[in-house]
């Protein structure tokens, strides 16, 4: 063995290419990461048409700021971003024929929604003023929705209100792929967003929010 031939299979040994010796080029597709921000956890609000102007949304995102201690990124859907402070990150609402409203929440149950993690949504006419950690920590891997306020005058009462809802994207995938097959079907049929939701979500595959959680000031708090 001479001197270069030593040197070459100590080289190999070590996981050392030896000087001079070809590599066959390996390419591997280039992956972009699904979520750029790195961000596991959403808060995520809905705002279409003039009804609630900017301002809630920015309102929103300071509420949640200032109580929420947890990492998470906040994402405004929307088909105008006019007036939205620049550090919340906007996704466009993909419009719908004879869809309105409420009516494009169904939209954050489609398993292709460009968040990829654990989404709590908020309407813009809600108000924190506590620590929301436990929205996120309560009943984990569960689609957890309100208990409809109606609560307060029919006990056991068995209908959602979808003002403050938590899902994996993904998750009750039917509620969104059932809805977009035929979206004026539902929006006939049913009041609103939240009793296509209660009716397609099975029995048990959900758990509602404590009450004493999250209240109605109008029927709860006001006394």
């Amino acid at each position: 063995e001479t001197k270069a031939e030593r040197k070459a299979r100590k080289n190999t040994n070590k996981g050392c290419r030896p000087l001079g010796e070809s590599i066959t080029s390996v390419s591997v597709p280039a992956q972009l990461p699904i979520n750029p921000s790195g961000a596991t956890r959403y808060v995520v609000c809905l705002k279409y048409g003039n009804k609630y102007s900017a301002d809630y949304v920015n309102k929103l995102y300071n509420m949640v700021k200032r109580n929420l201690t947890l990492d998470h990124e906040f994402v405004c859907f929307t088909e105008d971003a006019t007036g939205i402070d620049p550090a919340i990150r906007i996704e466009p609402i993909p419009l719908i024929s004879g869809v309105t409203g409420w009516w494009y929440k169904p939209m954050f149950f489609n398993p292709k929604l460009p968040l990829r993690g654990t989404l709590l949504f908020f309407d813009l006419d809600v108000v924190i003023f506590k620590n929301i950690d436990n929205l996120f920590s309560y009943e984990p891997n569960k689609f957890c929705i309100i208990r409809d306020f109606n609560r307060h005058v029919i006990r056991n009462y068995n209908k959602f209100n979808s003002s403050i809802f938590r899902l994996t994207t993904g998750q009750h995938s039917a509620v969104y792929t059932d809805f977009i097959k035929n979206p004026t079907g539902p929006v006939r049929r049913y009041h609103g967003d939240q009793d296509w939701i209660r009716a397609t979500v099975n029995d048990g595959d959900y758990a509602y929010w404590p009450d004493e959680s999250i209240q109605s000031y109008k029927w709860e708090m006001r006394g």
